[in-house]
């Protein structure tokens, strides 16, 4: 099962502890907005990053995805409206400035439209990678619908245009890219499954999906066809068109579902191999933000570990992954050339939390307090709010057992 090859690591969450002391630490993760985001990124990722919705909180959207993965944002399908047939070019312009205007009914009208002209055309009319131009009106409309607080009907389209992508007669037709849409739409798809708390197994199928079909493209894509054996993610040399973030983040999406769900067994793996992914074995190397990225997942993979009611085996192991993480975070900030990588500096945030909450569990009061003072400059110079709040409780507590002890 690649359940237990593959990892990623799961979203944040603040332990709760006792006030009068760690039974268990409580460990700190970096607020969620996107994971695997780079600057090569197109506008078009624009709907997977959160959502602030018309009314209702922020969707913290954990989905990037590669430049190539066009599919929203605004102006890349404004400025290349010329792509798309001419039956629906008008629909797509109104649509695309009712959006710009804040006008999302009348947006959302507009691409509707345009999303059933669309699929009453040839196919062959929509020239090159014509699934990717047919989903792209889709996943617009989609986002349009989600910002307007409509993410049941967002789901709906959603599900619409990557059942189009899977069925017989297309999937056997799409090229690289246009595989890589259906992964970031499935990924979509698990995403709003869990806001819309719809059964587990619905959320996990899309996710489960996503994963699969990732690493059908790489290996596709790998000149590793022949080989029958287990892929080394790491050491694979990916096509200039699949990046780190394409593969990372459905990795990411499913690793999170089962630390969420509490089956350790797949999550352990799930994080162990989008830790190599991101921070690969020599002699290939990872950018400072790749390596910060890296000591994230090791924080987050620490945190994972001291779920329930760890074993003395399972805290040592965690403190052991927040250690490491620790190290390589302040080492990539070192080589950063005295530019502040803001990945980076969140993870060195809660990196020094972590470790010393396992300090003040180790009864090393001294250091642990050193590294909350530490930890909370940190977050106060990055705008953590959570990170200030835990490190300053942290250190009324530790003062307050002085005081008591004195």
């Amino acid at each position: 099962m690649f359940q237990r090859q593959l990892t990623a690591y799961c979203r944040r969450s603040f332990a709760s502890a006792s006030s009068r002391g760690l039974t268990r630490p409580v460990l700190m993760s970096i607020p969620k907005t996107r994971t695997y985001a780079t600057t090569a990124q197109s506008a078009i990722e624009d709907f997977y990053r959160p959502k602030k919705r018309k009314t209702g909180p922020f969707f913290m959207g954990i989905i990037g995805v590669g430049s190539l993965m066009a599919a929203y944002g605004g102006y890349v399908l404004y400025e290349t409206l010329t792509m798309w047939p001419p039956e629906v070019r008008s629909d797509l312009r109104n649509a695309l400035a009712a959006k710009f205007k804040g006008d999302l009914e009348l947006s959302e009208r507009y691409f509707h439209r345009a999303w059933l002209t669309i699929q009453t055309l040839p196919i062959s009319s929509l020239g090159s990678q014509p699934y990717l131009k047919l989903t792209g009106v889709a996943v617009s409309l989609a986002d349009v619908l989600e910002v307007a607080n409509k993410p049941e009907r967002a789901y709906d389209v959603c599900v619409q245009a990557l059942e189009i992508l899977r069925s017989d007669d297309v999937k056997g037709r799409l090229e690289g890219q246009e595989r890589l849409r259906g992964v970031a739409i499935a990924s979509k798809l698990g995403e709003l499954a869990q806001e819309l708390h719809k059964p587990s197994e619905e959320e996990e199928k899309w996710k489960v999906w996503a994963v699969e079909e990732i690493l059908r493209v790489v290996k596709a894509e790998s000149n590793d066809e022949g080989k029958a054996a287990q892929m080394n993610l790491p050491m694979m040399v990916l096509p200039k068109w699949i990046t780190k973030a394409d593969v990372g983040a459905p990795l990411e999406a499913l690793g999170a579902f089962y630390g969420r769900t509490g089956r350790l067994d797949y999550a352990m793996p799930l994080y162990l191999q989008a830790i190599s992914l991101l921070i690969p074995p020599s002699p290939k190397k990872a950018s400072v933000e790749e390596r910060c990225r890296g000591a994230q997942l090791m924080g987050n993979l620490s945190e994972l570990l001291m779920q329930d009611k760890p074993s003395p085996e399972r805290v040592h192991q965690a403190e052991a992954w927040a250690s490491q993480a620790l190290a390589v975070v302040t080492k990539a900030r070192g080589e950063s050339g005295g530019n502040k990588v803001s990945i980076c500096e969140m993870a060195y945030a809660a990196a020094l939390f972590n470790v010393a909450a396992f300090k003040e569990m180790a009864n090393d009061k001294q250091t642990a307090r050193n590294l909350y003072k530490e930890g909370l400059t940190q977050s106060r110079a990055v705008g953590i709010q959570e990170g200030i709040v835990e490190a300053s409780e942290a250190l009324r507590r530790l003062d307050s057992e002085n005081t008591t002890t004195a």
